[in-house]
């Protein structure tokens, strides 16, 4: 019986070994390329990884901030405010005591990971305040906080007036951040 199947096969199948051995060859010689491509990137990969420095989340000393505090300033003996700038600086700040966020929105853009937020800035001061620094802290449902988020605004807000911002992409969130309230920071004269 096997003789039977094995001159079947032959008769039939003559030129066909031939091809199928060519294609196992060629897949053979294709396959092993592809194979070296990727354990060349893979080496690459990892030779660019290792070159990269530590980051601040995995060490095991404490992390120090980036952001300085900014502590109100005493009053003086003579009634006015002490302020730790110089000469120069102090012109072109503004006074933040009469910059007002009257009202403010936010809402996830780019695929949820963006924070957008609108606000009206209220400006009761005598005179026009540009590079507006705000930051926003976001939080959880409960409350508690997940991260800050700063950006400075080139826009000129006119005295004694108020000024919509719309849409102001604030930066990268939380997926978990479900609550947000932004602060004015700081402010020049313009």
């Amino acid at each position: 019986m096997n003789a039977r199947f094995d001159r079947i096969g032959i008769g039939r199948f003559a030129g066909s070994g031939e091809r199928l051995a060519r294609a196992v060859t060629i897949a053979s010689v294709s396959f092993g390329r592809s194979l070296l491509w990727l354990l060349a990137a893979i080496i690459v990969g990892c030779g660019i990884w290792m070159l990269l420095p530590l980051s601040k989340g995995h060490s095991t000393e404490p992390v120090k901030s980036d952001v300085a505090t900014v502590e109100p300033p005493a009053p003086s003996d003579t009634g006015m405010a002490v302020s730790p700038v110089t000469q120069a600086q102090a012109p072109a700040s503004a006074e933040l005591d009469r910059l007002k966020i009257s009202s403010q929105t936010w809402r996830r853009g780019g695929l949820g990971s963006k924070a957008l937020v609108t606000f009206t800035l209220r400006n009761d001061n005598d005179y026009a305040v540009k590079d507006l620094e705000i930051v926003c802290a976001f939080a959880r449902r409960d409350g508690s906080h997940l991260t800050d988020r700063s950006r400075v605004l080139a826009d000129t807000v006119n005295m004694k007036s108020r000024k919509t911002f719309a849409r102001v992409a604030v930066g990268f969130i939380n997926v978990n951040a479900d609550q947000a309230k932004c602060a004015l920071v700081a402010a020049r004269r313009a």
